[in-house]
């Protein structure tokens, strides 16, 4: 090696920057079929994601689910902070599938900001891009919620995981505007800063390891992504449509009344998108084209 240079196969930081700005660009000029297409998968692999956490997560507050007799036919429990953690593990199988199988996730696709920044990108583009990867993701997750809805694999575990979706929405509705808000900045710079990492692989178990941290860290920590809450609330709204089996829980939809499709849209969707854009956007594009690919002054 000359002059004692030292290299390995990772990219650096540098280079992963212009990395991004290359992709952010080809992202932009994608037609809008195939754009819109891809953001549907991605909607798709998030939701999978969250139906695996869901069930993973299922029963981890000590509840007791009762049958028709009222005796308990299942119960158990973990410590929060493990029940989040193994939440936040397969969870991670959403952004994998996004980022090694090939899709576009509006909250990764924050980091385009680092191509408009540099002029490669015109606003128009941009906002295009956010609109039909949104609207693509909408669709994928809202789908995939139909789906497993009609597949009943909400009544699993003696009804756990209904009763854990129920939860999970029910608290989401919940949160007040600024909490979502901030909560959404702090998803999405987790979620950016693993699509960063990921920048600097070189081969698929790169990719999968660099996004396994942030993205565990996000969901274990209760932080809120827009497109992931795109399946949670409504599998929980559609859940909350079954009454037999709210019955087998001994509720009844009085006992989530907050959980609507305006609190969906209004309390949940409005501030976490917002903050999801201000935590990739800001927080991680802006920043990392500032350090690397802002215009310099020539030397000299």
């Amino acid at each position: 090696m000359p002059d004692g240079d030292f290299h390995i196969d990772a990219l650096l930081p540098p280079d992963m920057a212009r990395r991004a700005e290359g992709l952010g660009a080809r992202k932009a000029e994608m037609d809008a079929t195939s754009t819109f297409a891809l953001a549907v998968l991605a909607g798709a692999f998030v939701a999978l994601g969250a139906v695996f956490a869901t069930t993973i997560g299922a029963g981890a507050a000590s509840i007791a689910i009762k049958d028709v007799t009222g005796a308990p036919v299942y119960t158990t429990g973990l410590a929060y902070g493990v029940s989040r953690l193994l939440a936040g593990v397969v969870f991670c199988l959403g952004l994998i599938l996004v980022v090694v199988g090939g899709a576009e996730l509006f909250t990764g696709n924050n980091l385009i900001v680092m191509a408009w920044a540099s002029g490669k990108v015109t606003t128009v583009r941009l906002l295009r891009n956010w609109l039909i990867v949104y609207l693509g993701n909408f669709v994928g997750a809202l789908g995939t919620a139909a789906l497993v809805f009609l597949s009943k694999q909400y009544t699993f575990g003696g009804g756990a995981v209904g009763a854990a979706a129920l939860a999970t929405a029910n608290a989401k509705v919940s949160l007040a505007f600024v909490p979502a808000f901030a909560l959404g900045v702090l998803c999405n710079t987790l979620v950016c800063l693993a699509v960063w990492l990921s920048f600097s692989a070189r081969s698929t178990v790169d990719r999968i390891v660099a996004v396994v941290f942030p993205i565990t860290a996000f969901v274990a920590a209760g932080f809120e992504h827009s497109i992931a809450n795109m399946y949670f609330i409504p599998i929980a709204l559609l859940i909350k449509s079954d009454a037999a089996f709210l019955a087998s829980l001994g509720k009844s939809a009085g006992d989530y009344a907050g959980l609507t499709w305006a609190a969906f849209f209004v309390k949940n969707l409005l501030p976490v998108t917002l903050g999801n854009i201000v935590g990739g956007a800001v927080l991680v594009g802006a920043v990392y084209w500032f350090i690397y690919l802002r215009p310099r002054p020539p030397k000299g």
